[in-house]
């Protein structure tokens, strides 16, 4: 009887849990988020824009009704350990505009994924929000030393699934009937960038953020190639439309 197919021998990964401390970037901090620092911020960040609270559709959470109610939650937040959550503080204001945290952490495996993120309107499709998911990817790739860095999200949420494609992250599949939130179904759509991926796609996003590539308002001259340089050659058969 031949002998049963077995993965190949693997060193103990050097994964790491993230202390919270500062993530400083050329045009965005990321802080552990505080309430009494980050609060009112972060509440007036998405007033305005989005009167319906669309940036909650597929969150687990929220629209909050008022200002105490936000407050309150994100006093919660603070205190987690995992999800270990972050501000995104931009330098040109000054003020926090969105949140995203490191969750599901397992450094024995080298795993860790990057998920409750949300931008305010007017910090969507900026170049600080693409800089502040980039440090979050370096973070854990480079200085917590992952094996695996995973992106998931609501199967129906095709702005988060572009952004995951736009950022390096290679579809792996769907899981269905994954979740209820908030009274709906939810399939998950799984991406995840591996250690091989990682040299190429960050300096795609070295590339990117180049001063060069930008121009005096700011806006790109080139396009993110993090997709092109690592992920899309893992993609497994199957995408979603």
């Amino acid at each position: 009887m031949a002998n049963p197919e077995v993965g190949p021998s693997v060193a103990a990964p050097s994964g790491r849990r993230p202390d919270g401390g500062v993530l400083k970037g050329r045009h965005v901090d990321l802080e552990h988020v505080e309430a009494d620092r980050h609060g009112e911020q972060l509440w007036n960040s998405f007033q305005t824009g989005d009167p319906e609270g669309r940036i909650w559709t597929y969150m687990g959470y929220g629209p909050f009704p008022d200002k105490a109610g936000f407050l309150a939650w994100l006093k919660e937040r603070q205190a987690s350990l995992d999800p270990l959550f972050y501000a995104f503080v931009p330098h040109s204001t000054g003020g926090a505009s969105g949140m995203a945290s490191f969750m599901r952490m397992t450094p024995e495996h080298g795993v860790i994924e990057i998920g409750h993120i949300w931008f305010a309107p007017a910090f969507q499709n900026t170049r600080e929000a693409t800089e502040g998911l980039y440090l979050m990817m370096r973070h854990a790739m480079k200085t917590l030393g992952s094996r695996r860095l995973e992106w998931k999200c609501d199967a129906l949420n095709r702005p988060s699934r572009r952004a995951a494609k736009r950022l390096g992250f290679t579809f792996e599949g769907v899981f269905h009937q994954h979740m209820i939130v908030k009274g709906r179904n939810r399939d998950t759509t799984w991406f995840a960038i591996i250690d091989k991926d990682w040299p190429a796609i960050d300096q795609a996003f070295q590339t990117w953020l180049a001063p060069g590539n930008f121009d005096e308002a700011g806006h790109q001259r080139q396009a993110l190639q993090a997709a092109e340089a690592g992920g899309i050659t893992r993609a497994t058969s199957s995408r979603p439309g």
